[in-house]
């Protein structure tokens, strides 16, 4: 009998984690054999357990999902990523495929499909959601897919474009949630946006696309929240 499909599961919110665990175990070729909430915990899972395959979501609270699949791969280069995310930005997309992701797939998918999705990964074939394939048609006609991710500010939604200038001006999280009166998780949700919107895995590289694709007077002169 074909030994089942070895599956990680990376993703922060631990119901997400749980369900998908309950119904990928019912399915007789695939089996999850652990699960993590960040990075830093899936990194050992991989290097102990020998997965197959990674459901990985975008966003995650240490590290961009762009920089773990970059990392994931590094650490086991025969290791299949698919995308599992909520995420279907043009950008963030191509930063998803360009990082080496074998898939990607939306949260709302059903579950017949993502087990299919991940049939289709783990064989070794390249899977995205019929849905992206739609987006993807459109960005190739406006001419997005053409696009850069540093795009300029527009690439960012407004609340991001408030957070930018703080960030510069080398706030820390908590001073940037107490400014613009938001929790420290919140900040660092919409941090994990940027980055991945920008394909950068650090502060240092945020802040030095603001300063370039950013006039000096946004920088120096951030929008007030109640603006």
């Amino acid at each position: 009998m074909k030994r089942p499909t070895r599956i990680v599961v990376l993703d922060d919110h631990e119901l997400v984690r749980k369900g998908l665990r309950t119904f990928l175990d019912r399915e007789p070729d695939l089996l999850v054999v652990g699960e993590a909430g960040t990075l830093a915990d899936a990194l050992p899972l991989v290097a102990r357990l020998h997965p197959h395959l990674m459901l990985l979501d975008m966003k995650l609270p240490d590290v961009s999902g762009i920089e773990s699949c970059r990392r994931l791969l590094a650490a086991s280069p025969n290791l299949r990523v698919l995308v599992l995310t909520g995420h279907a930005e043009a950008t963030t997309v191509a930063a998803a495929i360009k990082s080496g992701a074998h898939g990607y797939i939306l949260k709302d998918v059903k579950l017949d499909d993502l087990a299919q999705a991940i049939r289709t990964v783990a064989a070794g074939r390249g899977y995205l959601d019929p849905r992206i394939t739609q987006y993807a048609l459109h960005w190739i006609r406006t001419g997005i897919s053409q696009a850069s991710p540093l795009q300029g500010p527009r690439a960012l939604s407004p609340q991001e474009r408030l957070i930018m200038p703080l960030l510069a001006q080398g706030k820390t999280n908590k001073e940037i949630a107490s400014q613009l009166k938001l929790s420290d998780k919140t900040v660092k949700n919409y941090l994990v946006n940027i980055y991945t919107k920008l394909n950068v895995s650090r502060r240092t590289e945020a802040v030095a696309w603001f300063m370039r694709e950013c006039p000096s007077s946004e920088a120096e002169n951030p929008i007030s929240p109640s603006a």
